[in-house]
């Protein structure tokens, strides 16, 4: 459960299995309870003296029968019973797509992985900020700047596997999807290789919200019925110029300002037209989030003050988005009329 009340000194009885319940302990604990312990449905296990009456049970589903009657009577003296999924299997890897950087965009998928968690290994662009709201894990930042990795991807799927093999649940929290040039296919892989039972839960890619954000639809019905995603860490060869410039339809670029100069003259060399309209959405849902709109003539020198995380979009959905801002403008200023007027 998301602990949203303060239980600072509070006595809570988490109830359940040693393996079903750690989870439960530790986030109880984490959140500054007193954490009493009962075992099993008869008492006969139990980490010393109970509380007379706590203030708080916490139910874990162990599976075990037996239960029901002892929570049955909390309810009827009144005492609140809060139900709590049984903690995942030991030893094992999930690596979870956080979305372009912000907690609402997570999945439930996410949460409760993240929930389960014994260690977070996490990026810099997966939503951080917020993590210790949402894990009592022990969190690991091994995020990866342009130019500087502060831990190397040799180095974090070794701290993944070895923490696992410990028998820890290991979360592994990128940003977007892992497998959009997230580097997730290695880390499975390795995984694979060390015999650690691994899975992936995907997450919302910010080559599509990103751009949405902005208020930019990678497809619009007539005007573009496709989109291609490109990773913009590397410049692409004329060869994959050529074939871009002769796709059509939307062109979406992830971490694209190094190569944004490249990656402009070089679709113009390909055929594309200068007038081609292009927007670059910096720091998409997080603070200060920005977008330059210019046309792929002019975009390099329009977007001389743009940095990294950003995603760059070329194609004639910009227009689209532009004509969608000046729609909402123009209702927002007829929405500011008819206030005066009914306050006049």
């Amino acid at each position: 459960m998301q602990l949203s009340i303060d239980l600072t000194g509070r006595e809570v009885l988490v109830t359940g299995s040693d393996h079903a319940a750690r989870q439960a302990v530790r986030r109880y604990t984490a959140a500054g309870a007193v954490v009493f312990r009962l075992s099993t449905p008869k008492g006969a296990a139990h980490d010393g003296p109970l509380p007379e009456r706590p203030f708080l049970v916490a139910a874990v589903d162990d599976g075990q029968p037996g239960w029901e009657a002892l929570l049955e009577r909390c309810r009827e003296t009144g005492i609140p019973v809060a139900n709590e999924p049984a903690a995942g299997p030991v030893g094992h890897v999930t690596l979870v797509g956080g979305g372009p950087g912000t907690t609402e965009l997570l999945t439930v998928a996410a949460v409760n992985a993240l929930r389960d968690a014994d260690v977070v290994f996490f990026d810099r662009l997966a939503p951080c900020q917020e993590l210790p709201s949402l894990t009592s894990a022990e969190l690991v930042d091994v995020g990866k700047k342009p130019g500087h990795h502060k831990v190397s991807q040799g180095d974090i799927e070794k701290l993944m596997v070895q923490s696992a093999l410990a028998g820890n649940n290991v979360v592994r929290l990128k940003g977007g999807d892992p497998y959009v040039f997230g580097r997730g296919g290695e880390e499975v892989a390795s995984c694979v290789a060390a015999g650690v039972p691994v899975r992936v839960i995907s997450g919302v890619t910010s080559a599509i919200s990103v751009p949405a954000a902005a208020g930019i639809p990678v497809t619009h019905r007539e005007v573009s019925h496709m989109f291609t995603v490109v990773s913009g860490h590397a410049p692409l060869t004329e060869k994959e110029l050529g074939h871009l410039a002769g796709l059509g339809g939307t062109i979406v670029v992830l971490m694209g300002i190094g190569t944004l100069h490249h990656l402009a003259s070089g679709l113009r060399r390909a055929g594309m037209r200068a007038d081609m309209p292009m927007a670059v959405v910096e720091r998409g849902y997080r603070p200060g989030q920005r977008t330059t709109i210019a046309d792929l003539g002019t975009i390099a020198s329009a977007a001389a003050g743009c940095s990294n995380p950003a995603v760059l979009v070329i194609g004639e959905v910009v227009r689209v988005a532009e004509a969608n801002r000046g729609h909402a403008e123009a209702a927002a200023d007829l929405d500011r009329l008819a206030a005066s007027l009914l306050g006049s």
